[in-house]
């Protein structure tokens, strides 16, 4: 298909960083839309933004006319109509392992120390920021400490979270760590985690997809 894409992303976003990720895999152009979730109180707040996703959340990927929202869906989006490389597995257990390891990120961990959340628990409930970072790191710690568990000894388990190419569980993970790190997660507690994330970083297509490497990072990230 040959109608351009276009990414609405945030530079710190962990859930545009998985699309970044995944794009690069798949070796595919697009256009960077930056949606400053700061600046003005917001940018994805205002009205047209809105109007594009009415979640008020990025990513948003448009390709040609279409919009797409929600990242890992955009994944699987990409995964079936740029089928190689494969981001997902071959067969049925496979493939539920891969989502269960990205929607453990996704669905579980994330959600709790997304940037609306940390909001609502400074403005509604004047939450002190040393406690919004305690928050953080629970649950990202809570969750790690299960998604160490299922890579660690498993036989699926190789380079990457599923055997010897990165997946979609892989653009999930390493976003995460990127955060951990920045709440000063103690990522010694996780060995397997981290040299999947070294394997992955060894990639132009993780390294790329870093948020320092945006075009809407900050000089001093």
């Amino acid at each position: 298909m040959s109608e351009e894409l276009r990414l609405y992303s945030y530079w710190r976003s962990s859930a545009a960083y998985r699309v970044r990720i995944g794009l690069n895999l798949k070796g595919l152009a697009y256009e960077t839309v930056p949606v400053h979730l700061l600046r003005d109180g917001g940018e994805q707040l205002a009205p047209a933004f809105a109007a594009t996703n009415p979640q008020k959340l990025v990513p948003v990927l448009q390709h040609g006319q279409r919009v797409f929202r929600q990242s890992l869906a955009i994944l699987e989006y990409i995964d079936e109509v740029w089928p190689e490389p494969q981001l997902l597995p071959s067969t049925s257990r496979e493939r539920q392992r891969v989502r269960t390891l990205a929607q453990l990120v996704a669905t579980d961990i994330h959600p709790l120390n997304n940037l609306r959340v940390m909001r609502y628990l400074e403005r509604e409930w004047n939450v002190p920021q040393a406690e919004r970072d305690a928050w953080t790191r629970h649950w990202i710690m809570e969750g790690f400490d299960a998604f160490e568990t299922l890579l660690e000894g498993h036989p699926a388990t190789g380079t990457f979270c599923d055997g010897f190419a990165p997946t979609i569980a892989d653009c999930c993970l390493v976003p995460q760590v990127y955060n951990a790190r920045r709440f000063g997660v103690d990522m010694a507690r996780y060995p397997t985690i981290v040299a999947v994330e070294q394997a992955c970083l060894e990639l132009p297509a993780f390294r790329d997809a870093a948020p320092d490497r945006q075009p809407d990072a900050p000089l001093q990230a």
